[in-house]
């Protein structure tokens, strides 16, 4: 089994996964697996995703490509959301084929739904991505239709936000402000239903879609959440350091965050500030039908559990790590928010 971006945050968590399950691993990533991964892992390729070669040497007698690597909406870079996200999985599809890989399993994301006209979410709601990332993101899945189209057996897994140990990135600035008792903040009155989904239960879909012959696509995530106040609110609860929700006027947070961003002054990407305090969840009949998948995470769960392996290893994580999701995001001017009382 070949695992693309296999040293990334969710990656190292299905390379493990796999591992666990009895699966021979091979990685290509441009980092080596975590320590705390490489002995799950039987055979590290290093070298990126878009350079062609690499990637049919990886792909080289591997019965299933479990493909991961992307660009995520805090690179805010175009031109790697294309090269990556796109011409990347190109390169994965195109060396599956010419290797005889029997399974392709592509992990795609939310983000092409836009904004949804009404929830939930099925795998029948019509694409309609607002953002450079999430534009690519549904172009990286034209191709793998196409690809199924002509014969190669490629299944598309879109999680919701993904949680779970280690998951830093925008998420670490919610961790740190409840950690320090500082408020939070929702846009408006916090009201939109918001889900997550846990690595590991993630991790679990991809897995079964890979046993499963036949192309299909499958929407994952939490089956229990609420909206975005209650999730926070259940945090601050949780962490006990007096840290409150407070309510942003929508329209206003919006334009600031936007224009923060444009500063260089707060780690916002597009998707964060249009769709933060929109209500979009899945239903996810299909892939509990199809896979036999159950999360075993709640939206609360899955997130207490993020905060608290946050506040384990809050102290070393000033170096930050490899991507994106697992570096903390750079406060910025969003430190004068916790002064806030």
């Amino acid at each position: 089994m070949l695992i693309t971006g296999g040293s990334g945050y969710f990656g190292s968590v299905l390379a493990e996964q796999a591992a666990q399950r009895g699966d021979r691993v091979r990685v290509l990533d441009v980092n080596p697996p975590p320590d705390e991964v490489g002995v799950a892992v039987d055979e590290y390729v290093p070298g990126d995703v878009r350079d062609r070669a690499v990637v049919e040497r990886a792909c080289t007698g591997a019965d299933v490509v479990l493909h991961n690597v992307a660009q995520v909406p805090l690179a805010r870079d175009r031109d790697l959301f294309w090269s990556v996200n796109v011409l990347g999985t190109a390169n994965v599809l195109l060396a599956a084929r010419s290797t005889g890989v029997a399974k392709v399993v592509h992990t795609s994301t939310s983000a092409i739904y836009g904004i949804p006209d009404a929830n939930p979410v099925d795998e029948t709601t019509p694409p309609r991505p607002l953002e450079a990332y999430g534009r690519a993101k549904l172009h990286a899945e034209v191709l793998c239709r196409d690809a199924a189209a002509t014969g190669l057996d490629v299944t598309i897994i879109r999680p919701r936000t993904i949680l779970g140990h280690g998951r830093l990135g925008i998420m670490a600035i919610l961790f740190e402000f409840v950690a320090e008792g500082a408020p939070v903040f929702v846009l408006g009155d916090g009201s939109n239903r918001y889900q997550f989904v846990h690595a590991a239960d993630l991790a679990d879909a991809c897995l079964r879609a890979a046993d499963r012959p036949g192309p299909a696509s499958y929407n994952v995530g939490a089956t229990e959440f609420g909206t975005m106040r209650e999730t926070l609110e259940a945090l601050a609860v949780h962490a006990g350091t007096g840290s409150r929700v407070r309510s942003l006027p929508a329209g206003a947070a919006r334009l600031s965050m936007r224009l923060l961003a444009q500063a260089g002054s707060a780690p916002f990407a597009p998707y964060h500030w249009l769709l933060y305090g929109e209500s979009l969840w899945f239903d996810t009949t299909a892939a509990r039908r199809d896979l036999g998948w159950a999360p075993a995470h709640s939206n609360t769960s899955a997130l207490i559990e993020s905060y608290e392996w946050f506040l384990a290893h809050r102290s070393s994580l000033e170096g930050g790590g490899r991507s994106h999701h697992q570096s903390p995001a750079r406060l910025g001017l969003l430190r004068l928010l916790k002064r806030l009382p």
